[in-house]
């Protein structure tokens, strides 16, 4: 296969994935056909199934596509504090981060549509429970307990305290688009105060009584 014919297949693939998550979300599961993806993606329902075996792979791979999503955040867990020389700020840019990254329409979307499916498909909903909201809780915690390490927070249970880091930020804003869609009415100054302020609360919970707690940088 030419490089040309190899950016035209990736380019079919990508509309077939493309109109079928429209599909998906706009039908659900047992709504959609192939061949309606296929007339979508202006491909013929031979392609799709030359990229994609049958619709239950389509769409397991559209949903662990969003698994990508999540990567520079954990990533960024990291970085951000391993070396923290200012822990209040580095959360809160870290809190920003975090509910930006969830609160993608994509992502709601297809948290949305996967809930819908989870008991047609409980392998699929675990898989991505473990490598999107599990992951980024078990990338947390350890550095949690670093800081705790350190002096900068009094962690008795880092697993704990990244479930609380965690909804705190996105408690509110997740359960409201889980029940009412991408028009949730939050700007995107509302999502960094949610966070900020999340944030806020945690450090009141997890500082140090001898740490002077601080917000963040301006």
């Amino acid at each position: 296969m030419t490089v040309t014919e190899e950016g035209r297949s990736a380019r079919k693939r990508r509309s077939i994935m493309e109109a079928a998550a429209t599909q998906f979300l706009r039908n659900g599961y047992q709504g959609t056909s192939m061949d309606e993806i296929a007339a979508l993606a202006a491909v013929s329902k031979q392609t799709v199934y030359k990229n994609f075996t049958d619709k239950e792979r389509l769409f397991h791979d559209i949903i662990m596509g969003v698994v990508g999503t999540v990567e520079d955040f954990l990533r960024s867990v990291g970085d951000t504090l391993r070396d923290t020389e200012d822990l209040a700020a580095d959360l809160h840019t870290l809190g920003r981060q975090y509910i930006q990254v969830v609160m993608r329409p994509q992502v709601l979307q297809m948290r949305r549509l996967l809930i819908g499916e989870s008991t047609r498909f409980p392998e699929l909903a675990r898989a991505y429970y473990e490598k999107v909201p599990e992951r980024v809780l078990t990338a947390l915690a350890p550095e949690l307990k670093r800081l705790h390490d350190r002096g900068l927070l009094a962690v008795a249970d880092p697993d704990l305290a990244a479930k609380h880091f965690a909804f705190l930020i996105l408690g509110t804003p997740l359960d409201k688009a889980m029940f009412v869609g991408d028009d949730t009415g939050f700007t995107a100054e509302d999502l960094d105060r949610m966070a900020d302020e999340g944030v806020r609360v945690f450090l009141a919970a997890y500082r140090p009584t001898t740490v002077v707690n601080q917000g963040p940088r301006s």
